[in-house]
């Protein structure tokens, strides 16, 4: 077997090759890399253009095309094309309920803290691996650009993203065959790009306005020695360029008096609005009057008016400014940069009151599409002691993480991560009147403990017997400067509590860590569809167990045919679980969740109506 050498300071495997930033966004993503001249520089394949809109399209013949191809079927076969996937990642479904009418194709709900699915046709998709086939395309046109393999890259996320949801950007980017070295904030990303942080003697305050085609967020950062510290942050994740667009198409519709109705049926010259809308937008850097016509519709707008239109839009990022501050308990004249990121921050008005509110030239020089990737690309090159003049503190080489059902390892402090470091997440119990909980800590890259090296294991005892899903036990993991980890386990409800010490880097050698990095990457693909599979059954059981208890429980609601049917669909189910087809497996439970949702539905009628007898409503 070839020798690997290893950098430890980084955990990361040494090839003579480029590591490339990325940053993974909602509408649209890009790769970017340090060229031979030392500059960051951002990757146009074959002249696709630097932006590969962030869609997936799924055709009948069970072709996926991704990028620029997959937009096209936006309007002509919205049910299989995944936009805004990143909205996604990392979340449940009941983080997502009040947005479910943004999504065109199908957000499976089961009303529960699972994490979402995706159903195009007969297959079930997580974000996850929506995310790697996003990423799978970046990486190939990388390739293809730069001639070079690609392995290695940083990602950024936006700095409100949760450990869940970076924990799933780091898997997308396993799935994609990316060895993922750091998830950074993109508002560090972005002030890199400036130089700003760059300095180690450097003390700043800044803000990232960051205004996308779909969201905004801005953050107030404090950087320190090169370390950066988000101190608020705060936005709309369903704001942008967009609802100026939009803005400008209510605006003609009203004009040339049309049926807003039959447009919303009429999906080609929605389109077409919506596209010459966005024409008139960009227009406006460079003149006064837009005027065109789509057929007998004229498309007739000038600067002052679209300004009028977005004003309210623009106002609402200023209250989230505001409010970010009054957050980070700062007054606006503490704030010693500004930094405009997101192509939506090329409007004029935008540019002028963000100036205007904190009271300073923004930074717009570089191009605010590209600058978080940019940014990503020279924390790569730091990571890959490129940059001698920056410090790198310690980072832990392996992932540290717990075993979860199924025998998974659910990673808490990930590899790469800067030390001293501290994560937590919470967890609950999957069975009626658990009062013990067994806590296996893990070290290493694949996602099956049985992989991984074992560090302790030891039990939370006295949690009270509650029904399954209700205890809330958090789990945190303390890393201190000596290598030294502190594991911490407390039930919420009742305060039990229980901790202990490890040392993880105890008794291993560089040739295994080099050796467990090696097979993390080498088995990627085959540990992804492993642990879906294992997600998947464990999800199965825990239905099948769920509904098994409400037959019991409450079989006096049900008719006998309604028993019949359900005992016929919890069979499909058990079944589905020895077949080894997670899609299998989610079809069976989504049909099994369907049927039996009006049973809870009518029990809470029941339930409601015995509690209200008696008594009058005012």
């Amino acid at each position: 077997m070839a020798k690997v050498s290893i950098n430890l300071a980084t955990g990361s495997i040494q090839k003579e090759e480029i590591i490339v930033g990325i940053d993974l966004g909602t509408t649209n993503s890009l790769v970017a890399f340090i060229n031979p001249d030392k500059n960051p520089q951002v990757i146009n394949d074959a002249g696709k253009g630097v932006l590969v809109p962030s869609v997936v399209h799924f055709s009948n013949t069970g072709d996926i095309t991704v990028g620029n191809e997959a937009r096209e079927y936006l309007t002509t076969d919205p049910s299989n094309t995944i936009f805004s996937v990143k909205r996604l990642l990392g979340r449940s479904y009941k983080d997502i309920e009040n947005y479910k009418s943004f999504f065109s194709y199908k957000v499976i709900d089961d009303d529960s803290e699972s994490l979402v699915k995706i159903k195009v046709g007969d297959k079930f998709y997580t974000p996850i691996e929506l995310s790697g086939l996003i990423l799978k395309e970046l990486k190939a046109r990388a390739e293809h650009a730069l001639k070079t393999p690609v392995n290695r890259a940083v990602i950024t996320v936006p700095a409100y993203f949760n450990d869940s949801q970076r924990q799933a950007t780091r898997d997308a980017g396993k799935l994609a065959g990316l060895d993922v070295l750091r998830i950074v904030n993109e508002p560090t990303a972005a002030s890199l790009a400036y130089g700003i942080g760059l300095n180690p003697e450097e003390t700043k305050t800044i803000a990232v306005y960051d205004l996308g085609g779909g969201t905004f967020d801005v953050s107030i950062l404090q950087i320190q020695n090169g370390i950066f510290e988000v101190l608020a942050t705060n936005g709309d994740t369903f704001l942008g360029g967009d609802d100026f667009d939009s803005a400008i198409v209510d605006y003609w519709i009203d004009k040339n008096q049309l049926n807003k109705a039959e447009l919303v049926e009429n999906h080609e010259l929605a389109q077409q609005l919506r596209l010459k809308a966005e024409e008139a937008k960009k227009s406006f850097a460079h003149q006064n009057l837009f005027n065109e016509k789509i057929g007998e519709i004229w498309c007739t707008l000038d600067k002052a008016t679209f300004e009028q239109l977005i004003l309210p839009k623009v106002e609402q990022t200023i209250t989230a400014c505001r409010n970010a501050l009054k957050d980070a308990s700062l007054t606006i004249d503490k704030i010693d940069e500004v930094v405009m990121v997101g192509g939506s921050t090329r409007t004029a008005l935008v540019k002028k009151m963000v100036a205007e509110f904190f009271g300073r030239p923004v930074h717009d020089e570089v191009n605010p599409d590209e600058v978080v990737a940019l940014g990503a690309a020279i924390q790569a090159d730091i990571l890959a002691g490129n940059r001698s003049d920056i410090l790198l503190l310690d980072v832990t080489p392996l992932s540290l993480g717990i075993e979860t059902m199924g025998g998974l390892m659910d990673v808490i402090i990930p590899r790469n991560s800067k030390v001293p470091t501290k994560a937590g997440r919470q967890y609950t119990t999957s069975i009626d009147g658990q009062i013990n909980m067994k806590i296996a800590v893990y070290q290493g890259e694949r996602d099956l403990i049985s992989e991984n090296r074992k560090l302790a294991e030891f039990d939370l005892k006295g949690i009270p017997s509650m029904p399954a899903g209700f205890p809330k036990v958090d789990i945190n993991f303390l890393l201190n400067a000596d290598g030294i980890l502190t594991i911490q386990a407390i039930e919420l409800r009742s305060g039990v509590k229980q901790q202990v010490e490890v040392k993880p880097t105890y008794g291993i050698t560089d040739d295994q860590v080099e050796q467990m990095l090696l097979d993390s990457i080498t088995h990627a693909k085959e540990d992804v569809a492993q642990r879906m599979l294992i997600e998947a059954r464990t999800e199965g059981e825990q239905m099948v167990y769920t509904v098994e208890r409400f037959i019991q429980k409450n079989n006096s609601f049900l008719s006998i045919s309604e028993l019949s049917e359900t005992n016929k669909f919890i069979q499909t189910l058990k079944e589905a679980l020895t077949s080894g087809n997670k899609d299998l497996i989610h079809k069976a439970i989504d049909e099994l969740n369907e049927f039996t949702r009006p049973f809870a539905e009518r029990l809470m009628d029941v339930a409601i109506s015995t509690a209200m007898k008696g008594k009058s409503i005012e």
